[in-house]
């Protein structure tokens, strides 16, 4: 495994020291010459390691095939459970505006106010001082609470803590799977949820010219799921047919249904950039593309990265080779 994804906590088996000293994370990023501190810090590589070490651990595996499910992993669905029935119990309240519905907030104020608690039950004791730190990221992950919007910054702090999370050992390295496929997957059908019961915006969307509205890993992680499959290629996606029979195996074709159902018109109009990557000739080249579109799109971007929270776990500090 390369070093920096050996550092990005994916492969750390062992309970970490005790004498941690962990903080609440903060903003450090709040003009575009601090872009150049992000993109050198511990936590750009431990993130960006993160993401590659679960694109290699997915890579040509269905989301209903076997893969071992742990304690931890169990805990983290039950914490998106309860999120997902505290929106059936926060239902829209009727406003003039047709998007962001301010029941929103009463959801979110709730999560707030929770987070803390949450998290608790996912870490053990003797790791309960992390439970602050951490608890921000997952607080993070679901969008804005003023403009209820929501949008790939908020996806990186739901990434961020499930970093965290194997930063501190409780989740390990075979859980790489059951973390993109149980808990991220369960992740994004409770951000459809809320994104389709409260009409939030997208946030900072570039329309037609954006990937999607609200979501970029998915289709990452879902492209390596699709590398060298014998029959599905790049081209299949935009055929309706081909998502309908597949999209429970596939995350990508998951995330295509899903835009299907929300927007209207073809799909060449609505959905460009997907178009477009519809031409390319192998999962591995769209794959690799995404990785740099991501990059240069989301990770790169100051309006998005000016959001992120950095703390003992995720460290602004440059990487120490």
């Amino acid at each position: 495994m390369a070093e920096s994804e050996r550092r990005a906590g994916t492969t750390e088996e062992v309970t970490p020291p005790l004498q941690q000293c962990f903080m609440i994370p903060k903003k450090e990023i709040n003009m575009v010459s601090d872009m150049a501190k992000w993109k050198r810090s511990q936590a750009y590589a431990d993130y960006m390691g993160f993401i590659l070490t679960l694109n290699e651990g997915v890579k040509g595996k269905k989301l209903t095939c076997e893969y071992k499910v742990s304690e931890p992993i169990e805990k983290l669905v039950a914490l998106l459970n309860t999120l997902d029935r505290w929106i059936d119990e926060t239902p829209p309240v009727d406003q003039p505006s047709r998007f962001g519905n301010k029941a929103f907030r009463t959801w979110y104020a709730k999560l707030d106010q929770e987070a803390e608690k949450l998290v608790a039950t996912v870490i053990p004791k003797h790791l309960a001082s992390a439970a602050p730190e951490v608890a921000v990221y997952l607080k993070e992950s679901v969008g804005n609470s003023t403009r209820i919007d929501y949008g790939t910054g908020h996806e990186a702090a739901f990434a961020a803590f499930l970093c965290c999370l194997c930063k501190i050992g409780v989740l390990r390295v075979d859980d790489q799977m059951a973390i993109v496929f149980k808990v991220f997957n369960r992740y994004l059908e409770v951000m459809r949820k809320l994104q389709k019961t409260y009409r939030m915006e997208p946030a900072g969307s570039q329309g037609v010219w954006g990937l999607d509205d609200f979501q970029f890993l998915p289709f990452i992680w879902g492209s390596s799921q699709l590398i060298d499959h014998p029959n599905l290629e790049p081209r299949h996606f935009v055929d309706e047919k081909v998502v309908n029979e597949n999209h429970k195996d596939f995350m990508f074709l998951e995330c295509i249904l899903f835009i299907t159902e929300m927007k209207t018109g073809p799909f060449a109009e609505h959905s460009n950039q997907l178009w477009n990557i519809s031409a390319v000739p192998s999962w591995s080249k769209v794959n690799q593309g995404l990785i740099r579109m991501y990059k240069a799109e989301c990770l790169e971007k100051f309006p998005v990265i000016q959001h992120f929270k950095f703390g003992s776990l995720l460290p602004i500090q440059p990487v120490t080779s």
